[in-house]
């Protein structure tokens, strides 16, 4: 945190040992608090709406949140096609819940949360990113260290989300083959694995760390984009693993069939979105093929 008098910002420090900052004013501060597991802070920007950062590393805001929440759901489970268990890691925020519980299709919902303050505060003070979604009934909320769930014996999900923090604190091991290894063994037949893997123009070698460990595991091993202006430093990675390589090539009418029927607003998402997507940039296309 830094400021002039009463005037407060909340600084960005994720790229600060590369010599990169931005900063976000709080207008109003709403919760800090320093938990169990990180330094939570809620406040409100301007621009963004309600924000929330954890270690001084931008997590969500209430005006461009749509775009990751809704990328990081609706393209796993539209090219799946037949989702009915979901597994969230990470995503204390409710926002991948929200959109997942979109599908009514979908019977179960898993959610794994290390935190269990970063639940209570987003529902506390940014309510509109899970939209009520904490009280689906299909919701299974287990607040414990998803790499270590991951790793008990237990039933197997059509697509797992991992919506962690960066691998700096408890999201480190998050990005661990490890973990990967085992999220594998809980994907049922055809399953998919989605990943937050950053900024690759900011950081590229997470994103070939993600899928070179993927395609150790994995038939495909590769990423999607979106850009998230909250995000800075250019589009945001995806991580995508699964043994099953049509559902990277489902067809834009495929995927307009089901879109239609499962029949939500999306903000962002849409079908032909969806296929651009995995449209790579050159030097994206250098970091998966050669990681």
């Amino acid at each position: 945190m830094s400021g002039t008098g009463k005037e407060r910002w909340v600084t960005e420090t994720l790229y600060e040992a590369d010599g990169f900052t931005c900063a976000f004013r709080a207008d109003k501060m709403l919760y800090e608090e320093n938990t169990a597991e990180q330094h939570l802070v809620i406040f409100e920007n301007r621009l963004f709406g309600r924000m929330m950062a954890l270690d001084g590393i931008t997590q969500v805001t209430e005006r461009d949140e749509f775009i990751y929440h809704e990328m990081m759901t609706h393209v796993p489970i539209l090219a799946h096609g037949k989702v009915r268990r979901t597994l969230i890691i990470g995503g204390g925020d409710g926002g991948i819940l929200r959109e997942v519980a979109r599908h009514k299709a979908v019977e179960k919902i898993t959610m794994v949360e290390i935190d269990p303050a970063v639940t209570e505060f987003a529902k506390r003070h940014m309510p509109q990113v899970s939209a009520g979604a904490f009280d689906d009934p299909r919701l299974d909320l287990v607040f414990a260290d998803g790499a270590k769930f991951v790793e008990e014996a237990g039933e197997s999900y059509d697509v797992i989300i991992v919506d962690s923090t960066d691998p700096i604190g408890p999201g480190e091991v998050l990005f661990r083959e490890e973990f990967y290894r085992a999220a594998k063994a809980r994907l049922a037949p055809g399953g998919v694995i989605v990943t937050q893997n950053g900024v690759p123009f900011m950081q590229g070698a997470e994103l070939a760390s993600t899928v070179g460990k993927f395609r150790r595991l994995f038939r495909v091993a590769t990423c999607y984009m979106a850009t998230i202006p909250t995000y800075v430093g250019g589009p945001m990675a995806m991580g995508w693993g699964t043994d099953d390589e049509s559902l990277i090539a489902v067809a834009p009418e495929v995927l307009a069939k089901r879109f239609a029927e499962v029949d939500f607003p999306a903000r962002y998402y849409t079908p032909d979105v969806h296929k651009a997507a995995f449209a790579l940039p050159r030097y994206v296309l250098d970091l998966v093929e050669n990681a």
